[in-house]
């Protein structure tokens, strides 16, 4: 279970609505798996899913209280990768790229109230990557060969008139260190190619197909 990652100071300094706020990353034993070998998502111009899909359940929200879910992702460093096939392995390339300017992706079923976000597990299904920095459609936009973090964040909607004066209060931020990634056009690792389609449960068809989709 992840915490609200502000916690450490007393009773986090965050809203009783969110602070006590837990989060359960789903399938967290595939995403083990993918890190154990150095997860990568493909990036594509007009935006392609991720696998595994990032997933949550969501325990210790008011029930009647309403909330925003959404996520960003941010670069793990400043350095650039690259895949050494003889090693087998990510080898840092030099410094990273300039970043697109930071996206959030809203989950479509916010604002919510506790009990909703609570019955049932929240996937992030509908989320896409791109490397397009032009992109119009709300993809994420990240740097192929560089390695990121996805982030989860809850957001208690206040209803005081003056609630923007302590917003800071209102919302908890949550990672898992599994979900890291490196952003690729094409998989480098093949065993993560391997993986992706024994695990994919949408890889019905032929192997192209799976390749397309994850």
């Amino acid at each position: 279970l992840s915490c609200c990652e502000e916690q450490g100071s007393p009773a986090c300094s965050k809203a009783p609505q969110v602070g006590r706020v837990r989060v359960q990353l789903e399938m967290q034993a595939l995403w083990q798996q993918f890190d154990q070998l150095g997860t990568e998502m493909i990036v594509t111009k007009a935006g392609r899913r991720m696998f595994p899909t990032f997933q949550v359940g969501i325990s210790g929200m008011d029930p009647s209280a309403e909330y925003v879910l959404l996520m960003d992702f941010i670069p793990v460093d400043d350095k650039r990768y690259r895949y050494a096939f003889r090693s087998s392995s990510w080898l840092v390339a030099g410094r990273a790229d300039i970043s697109a300017p930071g996206r959030m992706h809203f989950h479509p079923d916010s604002p919510g109230r506790g009990a909703q976000w609570m019955k049932q597990t929240v996937s992030f299904d509908a989320l896409k990557l791109t490397n397009n920095l032009l992109d119009d459609n709300g993809h994420m936009i990240l740097n192929s060969m560089h390695r990121y973090q996805p982030r989860f964040h809850v957001i208690y909607v206040d209803p005081a008139p003056n609630s923007h004066l302590h917003a800071q209060r209102n919302f908890c931020s949550f990672s898992f260190p599994e979900t890291q990634f490196i952003a690729v056009t094409a998989y480098q690792n093949h065993r993560i190619t391997q993986l992706k389609i024994a695990s994919n449960p949408f890889a019905k068809g032929t192997q192209g197909f799976y390749l397309w989709w994850i």
